[in-house]
C-alpha cells in the first residue's frame, strides 16, 4: 500500500542508463517515478498528469531541457531540478531566468542527487510554518500564507523558488542574511558555496519588484556580506506611498 504522502516525480532523460538508475534509487526512497526520454513525453506526461517534482536533463533532442522548463514555466508552478554537464555560471543563470528550483552538474553522486530531492520536496509538505502578518513597505506587499507579491497592488509574477527567497528577506526585515544563510534556508543544509545562486535569484527579483534597479528601494546589497530589506512600515515608522506621492 502506497503511503499517503508519497510524491511523484518524472524523470525526463534520454539516456536509457541515467533513466534506470534515477528510477531505481528513487522509488528505493518511497517516490513514485514517472520516465519520459524526450521532451516531446515530457510535456504529454506532464499535461496528463500532476508532479511534484521534475528531474530534467537538457541536452535532449527534440524540445530540449530548457525549452520544456520555458513551457511548464508558463502554466505549472512544480518544483524543477535540471541536470546537465554544463557547469558554466551563464548556463545556471539561464536554467534559473526560466524558473528552475535548482541546478545539478553531471556527473553527480546518488546520494547527492536524493538529498537535493529531500531538501526541495520538504517544502512541498511542510507549507507555510506559520500565520504572519504581510509585510508592507512603500507599496511593496509580501503576503506568505498567499505567496503572493504585489507592488502598488499589481500582482508580481514569482516563480516559486523567488519568493520563497523573496519571503525570507521579508521575514527577516532589518537583518543582513549572508550568502551562506539564504542558500541553507532556501535551498538547504547543504549547500553554501553557491553564492552565485543568491546572486542570480537578487538580480531577478529585482528586475520584477524595483521601480529603479540601479537604486534598489526593497532588496538592499552590504557589499561583501550580502542583502536585507528594510523595516516594513509598521515597525521602522515609514509613512506608506500614497498614489500621489508615487508620481
Amino acid at each position: 500500500m502506497e503511503p499517503m504522502t508519497q510524491q511523484h516525480i518524472l524523470v525526463v532523460d534520454d539516456e536509457p542508463p541515467m533513466r534506470k538508475l534515477l528510477s531505481i534509487n528513487l522509488k528505493a526512497s518511497g517516490y513514485a517515478v514517472r520516465l519520459a526520454a524526450d521532451g516531446a513525453e515530457a510535456l504529454k506526461l506532464i499535461e496528463e498528469h500532476p508532479f511534484d517534482l521534475l528531474l530534467l536533463d537538457i541536452n535532449m533532442a527534440g524540445p530540449n531541457g530548457l525549452q520544456v522548463l520555458e513551457a511548464v514555466r508558463q502554466t505549472e508552478e512544480v518544483l524543477v531540478l535540471v541536470l546537465s554537464g554544463r557547469g558554466r555560471e551563464r548556463d545556471k543563470v539561464e536554467a534559473f531566468d526560466l524558473g528552475a528550483d535548482d541546478y545539478l552538474c553531471k556527473p553527480f553522486g546518488v546520494a547527492e542527487l536524493l538529498a537535493r530531492v529531500k531538501a526541495l520536496l520538504r517544502r512541498v509538505l511542510a507549507g507555510s510554518k506559520a500565520a504572519l502578518s504581510p509585510y508592507r513597505y512603500q507599496g511593496l506587499e509580501v503576503d506568505f500564507g498567499a505567496r503572493r507579491a504585489t507592488v502598488d497592488g499589481v500582482d508580481i509574477p514569482l516563480t516559486r523558488r523567488e519568493f520563497e527567497v523573496l519571503a525570507l528577506f521579508a521575514r527577516n526585515a532589518g537583518k543582513v542574511l549572508l550568502h551562506r544563510q539564504v542558500l541553507q534556508a532556501v535551498w538547504g543544509g547543504q549547500y553554501g558555496d553557491e553564492a552565485d545562486y543568491v546572486w542570480t535569484f537578487a538580480q531577478r527579483i529585482r528586475r520584477k519588484i524595483e521601480p529603479d534597479r540601479k537604486t534598489p528601494r526593497y532588496l538592499l546589497t552590504e557589499p561583501g556580506v550580502g542583502y536585507r530589506m528594510p523595516l516594513p512600515e509598521s515597525i521602522s515608522g515609514v509613512p506608506p506611498i500614497t498614489a500621489s506621492a508615487a508620481l
